[in-house]
């Protein structure tokens, strides 16, 4: 399989590489009808990227091409869709965020036959003239408007399309009016309404739709829910929140509730109608809640977030009672202590990801964290943490509390930026082999970088407002997995250190405030090929000698010193060319004939 990916990588590769081999391939129609769907796609998206897409080469993908996802593309307009609303084949569309999409743009994909995903949102040119033109779609089931600028006019044309199972609505101005006229959509399984102008009034009709799974109701003024048997989902983010599912009956089942940002005047009252002994997911981070009792009914949750809301140690016994099934905990910016970590060992066997963002913790809480076995993701970003746990009595050394993190076996991702860790306590890191992603911060030196090299799985590594030097940075020997290396406010660093680490290692995304680098796609090519030349852990001499930063990467008043194309011994042959370069002419070099 993975051969087979790499050859298709190549493939593709080979095919987008410039204008000319575009043109060798295009010709090839029978070739191309038999190119399976998602190939095509890839390819598509590749052109597009590298900017050798134009809308007339569409027409060789007209038989092949099911799906397409061509959101945040900027050129694409009303001649594009000129060509892909004749596309007979064409069953997803996503157009979200494309500027030029206008409501005329999408004139042909009216009476489109086998359209059946259609997503413009955040295209704020589509209006309620743009809707027009989609209820000559009958085989539509997933619709995303938006935050485009359609009204509830717009809104209420949408009841003719009566093969929706998913409608996304968020950001426009839905009126109650508007939404009692989507009744008829009883196949409707996903309804986003944030933002929307709904009240408790409008909400009263949300029962008519039976098949109802997920429902966005964040930002709008509904306080209380009717009984809605179906839904697995709710969102009511900063709703003011009385009652949900109120009526007769069995108690709802419900899977998943977000209440981030909400007003909760009593929570128990409000999820008197819910069978919360079904939830496996509850958000209640950045709320108004108080009191936490009703946390201990929460046998199934796997998913808990109370960050930012007033929860302390005395409150952590709660969690103990629904550990079992836990996964992912979010304690950040609550008053939560090393002690009321403690609290959790031996409770939470299947936790997974633990964050401790800006909270009071220091080292003893790793301790704790080391006895949880299944932990993959730590984060104690702006905490107490110092890397050391200071001994009683005289002349007793210090212990290095992240050597504890070593009994985790299965830790990948691991977060203590804003912290008061120093280059002497972080020897202990090298040694956690499983570790992909790492994310310190402050005064940390060249010596706290080399100790990186050695975590081979290593893949994104951030070193933010660091105390790198140039000379440090060169010595650096990344991991073979590196991809991502961060130095945001490493400032000592030179522009000219950043280029220096880019041209050795061409496969490594770099940023920094003075340079982002992004590798190119020929770069990464040329590492995957069997025969290629490039290695990430260092180039060969040949390579060595060319420069790897594409010129379109940097500023237009910059300038590349070209000698760095050249072999000493190439450039000393070049001293007795009839034609050298003398001088500069608005950033272009002049050729002086002899």
């Amino acid at each position: 399989m993975e051969t087979e990916s790499l050859l298709i990588k190549l493939c593709l590769q080979a095919a987008t590489d410039n204008l000319h081999a575009v043109e060798k391939w295009r010709r090839q129609r029978r070739s191309l009808e038999r190119l399976p769907s998602h190939l095509a796609e890839s390819l598509i998206l590749r052109l597009v990227r590298r900017r050798l897409m134009f809308p007339s080469l569409l027409e060789v993908f007209k038989n092949t091409l099911e799906k397409i996802d061509l959101s945040g593309q900027t050129s694409v307009d009303l001649e594009w869709m000129a060509y892909l609303g004749a596309f007979p084949h064409l069953q997803s569309l996503n157009l979200a965020g494309c500027p030029k999409i206008s409501s005329s743009a999408i004139w042909p994909l009216a009476g489109m036959k086998n359209l059946k995903m259609l997503n413009l949102s955040r295209c704020p040119k589509i209006t309620d003239s743009g809707i027009k033109h989609l209820l000559s779609i009958p085989t539509l089931e997933e619709l995303s408007i938006s935050q485009t600028g359609v009204t509830s006019e717009g809104v209420l044309l949408l009841r003719s399309l009566k093969n929706l199972t998913m409608l996304d609505l968020g950001g426009l101005s839905v009126t109650d009016l508007a939404l009692c006229s989507l009744q008829v959509l009883t196949k409707l399984q996903y309804l986003d309404l944030w933002g929307s102008e709904i009240s408790n009034k409008g909400a009263s009709v949300l029962g008519m739709f039976p098949n109802l799974i997920f429902l966005n109701l964040a930002w709008t003024k509904v306080s209380k829910l009717p009984v809605l048997s179906s839904v697995e989902c709710l969102n009511m983010s900063n709703c003011t929140t009385h009652s949900i599912f109120e009526g007769h009956g069995d108690k709802v089942w419900l899977r998943k509730l977000i209440l981030t940002g909400a007003t909760i005047e009593d929570i128990s009252e409000a999820l008197t109608y819910v069978d919360t002994s079904s939830l496996s997911l509850l958000d209640v981070s950045n709320s108004s809640l108080q009191e936490f009792c009703f946390l201990s009914c929460l046998v199934a949750l796997e998913y808990l977030d109370l960050s930012s809301c007033p929860f302390i140690d005395e409150f952590v016994q709660i969690i103990t009672y629904i550990g079992a099934k836990l996964k992912f905990l979010n304690l950040s910016n609550t008053r939560v202590t090393s002690a009321g970590v403690s609290v959790l060992v031996g409770r939470v066997p299947k936790l997974e990801t633990i964050l401790l963002s800006n909270t009071p913790t220091d080292d003893f809480a790793i301790s704790h964290l080391s006895a949880m076995p299944s932990l993959k993701v730590i984060n104690l970003t702006g905490t107490n943490v110092k890397g050391q746990i200071q001994q009683l009595g005289f002349g007793q050394d210090a212990v290095q509390s992240l050597a504890e993190l070593q009994n985790l076996s299965c830790l990948e991702m691991l977060y203590l930026e804003n912290t008061q860790l120093r280059d002497a306590s972080l020897s202990p890191i090298s040694k956690l082999h499983e570790l992909n992603h790492l994310h310190l911060g402050g005064p940390l030196t060249d010596i706290s970088l080399c100790l990186f090299s050695s975590i081979q799985n290593l893949i994104h590594l951030s070193l933010h407002d660091a105390v790198l030097t140039g000379p440090g940075l060169n010595s650096f020997k990344p991991p073979s997995n590196l991809k991502v290396l961060d130095l945001s406010g490493c400032w000592l660093l030179t522009k000219d250190d950043l280029l220096l680490f880019c041209r050795r290692y061409p496969l490594i995304e770099l940023k920094h405030e003075l340079y982002h680098f992004v590798p190119s796609e020929q770069s990464i090519s040329k590492h995957l090929s069997p025969s290629g030349v490039a290695t990430k852990t260092g180039p060969s001499k040949k390579k060595e000698r060319t420069l790897l930063v594409s010129p379109t990467m940097l500023k237009k008043d910059e300038f590349i010193d070209q000698r760095l194309k050249y072999s000493r011994e190439e450039l000393l042959a070049l001293q007795h060319s009839s034609v050298s370069l003398v001088a500069f002419d608005n950033g272009n070099l002049i050729p002086e004939l002899q």
